[in-house]
């Protein structure tokens, strides 16, 4: 078998998000359709447009002792603890190279993703320069402010030698990490890849601009109904923070060391709108174009897809186009998809959205579960002509045969990734 057909597998999942501080937490929380929007309890929040967003459930400095955490940016932070997770989840010890860790270093690569980075790491020393002085400035700050500082950080952690990258594709960049992460291995690069997303950016100057774009929820008086993709009252997406990370292998080595399989990772679907700096294109082409790829680049059968992690933040005019496009590439027989919108929950994590989704798109597999979109008390007609919303509780999916999940990412500047995987 050539390199470029190679199959590839999940081993590992690993999470830190809203609902819980590890993958499983993480897990019941969405099948519960247990929100984790919160009022923002800082005093700079009361000047705020927005007052509501969805913290990590467990803060890192709970996990990550203070010595490594000064040094660290808060969204390296989440991502090392969701990459120690995973990695341990895949029955992987110490790190590549190690006797006990059964990985060879020159084949384990690494590929983390942020949107925005070091965010607010820039924005608080920039405070310390003002108020304190130059000499007062940290030390670290560079290495913690680099949006590859997540990235490096975890291939530190795991000895990662056959490459360690960082794509930047705003709220697409989780998803289009894994999707690398997918190819590294299918070319022939390395057998293993420790792969997600992370973002921590609960911060006064993130939130008032995005609040003053009128992209996010205003509707600070009910914080877990804020969030509410498809409901004709929906107003925009609430802010969160954490990490979502999978360990990817190829079938083989994962066979020879006998791995339990969560999924095949069956491959993604890339595209670029060409429309506009912020909305989507109205009509979904743009995804259409991403899903289209994804089938015409596997051996996916559509027929076998029955679930869709949808990339829905929430906003009037992309939970529609994305759902019109899913209608395009699959036809009008789209009864046996059952979509699902968990920022209803978890608040849209930026670059780590893709992440923390990928995860839940594997768990429904494996668990053969689709969590629940909570908070639509109206359903957009629109949203209900397109597809089948899984609303108020989680449902089962099919008990036998082989079926397969989407996960749908899309950012700012146009860009669309889709990723499948499939149960085996």
């Amino acid at each position: 078998m050539s390199p470029t057909n190679r199959t590839v597998v999940v081993t590992g999942i690993g999470a830190t998000s809203p609902l819980g501080g590890d993958a499983t937490t993480t897990w019941e929380g969405l099948v519960a359709g247990r929100s984790g929007v919160k009022p923002l309890e800082q005093e700079w929040a009361a000047e705020q447009a927005v007052r509501i967003a969805a913290p990590a459930a467990v803060d890192p400095s709970e996990v990550i002792p203070r010595p490594q955490a000064r040094k660290l940016d808060r969204s390296a932070q989440f991502a090392l603890i969701a990459a120690k997770e995973a990695w341990a989840d895949a029955g992987f010890a110490g790190k590549a190279g190690d006797e006990e860790a059964g990985v060879d270093p020159d084949r384990l690569g690494a590929v983390i993703a942020s949107g925005i980075g070091g965010v607010t790491t820039l924005l608080d020393q920039y405070d310390v320069l003002k108020e304190k002085g130059v000499r007062r400035v940290s030390p670290h700050t560079v290495p913690m402010l680099m949006p590859n500082g997540p990235s490096a950080n975890v291939g530190l952690l795991v000895g990662a030698r056959a490459g360690v990258h960082t794509p930047v594709s705003a709220c697409a960049s989780g998803a289009e990490a894994i999707g690398y992460g997918i190819e590294m291995i299918r070319s022939g690069r390395a057998d293993v890849v420790v792969c997600g997303g992370t973002e921590a950016a609960i911060h006064p100057l993130p939130i008032a601009a995005f609040g003053n774009m009128m992209a996010m929820s205003k509707n600070n008086d009910d914080p877990q109904g804020a969030s509410r993709p498809y409901d004709t009252a929906r107003d925009g997406f609430v802010l969160g923070e954490g990490a979502g990370v999978i360990v990817l292998e190829s079938a083989e080595h994962a066979a020879a060391r006998g791995a339990r399989v969560y999924a095949e990772a069956v491959g993604q679907g890339i595209s670029a709108d060409s429309h506009d700096i912020v909305q989507p294109e109205p009509g979904g082409r743009g995804i259409a174009h991403a899903l289209q790829n994804l089938l015409d680049s596997t051996d996916l059968d559509p027929a076998e897809v029955v679930h869709v992690n949808a990339h829905a933040t929430s906003t009037p005019a992309g939970d529609v186009a994305e759902l019109k496009a899913l209608r395009k590439v699959f036809g009008d027989d789209t009864d046996h998809i059952a979509v699902s919108a968990t920022k209803s929950m978890t608040g849209h994590l930026l670059g780590g959205a893709g992440g923390v989704e990928t995860v839940a798109s594997v768990l429904a597999l494996y668990h053969r579960v689709a969590p629940p979109t909570i908070n639509v008390e109206n359903l957009d007609p629109e949203a209900e002509a397109a597809a089948d919303i899984v609303r108020g509780e989680a449902r089962k999916l099919p008990v036998e045969g082989r079926i397969a999940a989407l996960n749908d990412s899309f950012g700012f500047g146009g860009h669309n990734v889709v990723l499948a995987f499939r149960t085996v």
